[in-house]
């Protein structure tokens, strides 16, 4: 039988409506948005159309869409970006993140607080979804800060309190940043209702291309670049354009938004079906946030008995089951989940496996998904 991927919150295969409107860009419209003979203006051309897409999409303005090399470049562009036209005007600000951040984020905290940009702190995040928002305010007012908290969970798909953090953040005088590259195409995303000043998006979690993404600056954000060269995407993000990937972007966000409401509905049966199924047939097992508001592609499950997870998931494969033990960017780590340990503590004994869904995924691989899982759980625990 054919392996089943349940693994799209790591990466998703690229649309063919993406790779046709990518194609003519990789060919014969190979010109240089800079150069202003024809070539150059044809692809300048379309990285606007493009933008404007984009912007369309999300609730922004032209304007305020950046074009970057995805959403890592996005995260650290925002957080080190923001501490640096900061401290250019003062001491080095607060920089406040949630607890369960993906990597990218918190890597940049810690290089900006090692560079002596910000002084990094963590902000609670509970099992339910809510946040520590006491601790939130208790941080801000005594100066500049920037605060940041992904859109949706990429370990948990936890949807967290985005626009309350935004609405605290703002009264406090914060640059407030989200990664929602795991919420855009898969839960409604308004950047005209929620006032953040800074969003990451990439194109991999949409299918779309990998090394492309964006950062949404609101109009009046000050961000430092972290590249030097020429002026494109306003002297934010200098180097030749990628206008190919900037089209396949686009093409993917439009679609994946299009549908969003529609697949949103399919997927969160198909994450039911087999939540339900593994929690029947497997005693010990735990959802991870099972009570907060979640997306629907993510289920994060928990396993008692089992001593090792990198071990399980590769068992798991060797059934014909892809899936992961977590963020994908951390899956070769030997250390355990900081977003689990962030929700349940250090000596949380449950390993865990993050299922993902997507356009593909059916109800015969969920339940495939079920029969594979139970038998390998029951063999690795020894019943």
């Amino acid at each position: 039988m054919e392996a089943v991927y349940l693994d799209y919150a790591a990466t998703t295969p690229v649309r063919e409506e993406v790779r046709a409107a990518m194609a003519p860009y990789e060919s014969e419209r190979f010109g240089n948005p800079s150069s202003l003979h024809r070539w150059g203006r044809e692809a300048a051309a379309a990285l606007e159309d493009s933008r404007a897409s984009v912007a369309e999409a999300l609730g922004a303005r032209h304007a305020e869409i950046r074009f970057v090399r995805g959403g890592t470049e996005s995260d650290n562009l925002a957080i080190v970006g923001a501490c640096r036209a900061l401290c250019a005007h003062g001491a080095p600000p607060r920089l406040l993140v949630s607890a369960v951040e993906h990597t990218a984020v918190m890597a940049a905290a810690e290089h900006a607080t090692e560079a002596g940009l910000a002084v990094y702190d963590r902000i609670p995040v509970f099992p339910d979804g809510s946040m520590d928002f006491g601790f939130l305010r208790d941080a801000l007012g005594n100066g500049p800060a920037v605060v940041s908290t992904m859109w949706v969970n990429n370990e948990t798909g936890m949807v967290l309190p985005v626009a309350e953090l935004a609405a605290i953040g703002k009264e406090g005088g914060a640059t407030v940043h989200t990664d929602a590259s795991q919420a855009v195409g898969k839960v409604p995303v308004d950047l005209s209702e929620v006032p953040v000043d800074l969003l990451t998006a990439t194109g991999h979690k949409i299918y779309g291309p990998k090394g492309m993404g964006i950062l949404f600056v609101r109009s009046g954000t000050s961000v430092s670049p972290l590249l030097y060269g020429g002026g494109q995407e306003r002297a934010l993000r200098p180097g030749t354009e990628d206008v190919g990937g900037a089209v396949g972007f686009a093409t993917a966000l439009r679609l994946a938004v299009a549908s969003q409401a529609d697949d949103a509905a399919r997927i969160a049966r198909l994450r039911e079906r087999l939540e339900a199924g593994v929690t029947a047939s497997l005693d010990g097992t735990r959802i991870n946030a099972g009570g907060a508001p979640r997306a629907p592609h993510v289920a994060s499950l928990g396993f008692m008995g089992i001593a090792s997870g990198p071990s399980l998931v590769m068992a798991l494969d060797l059934e014909g089951l892809a899936v992961s033990g977590g963020s994908a960017c951390s899956s070769g780590s030997s250390k355990g989940s900081h977003v689990i340990a962030a929700l349940y503590g250090a000596d949380d004994p449950y390993v865990n496996v993050r299922f993902s869904f997507g356009m593909r995924t059916t109800e015969a691989d969920i339940d495939r998904a079920v029969t594979i899982t139970t038998a390998v759980v029951n063999r690795v625990r020894g019943a």
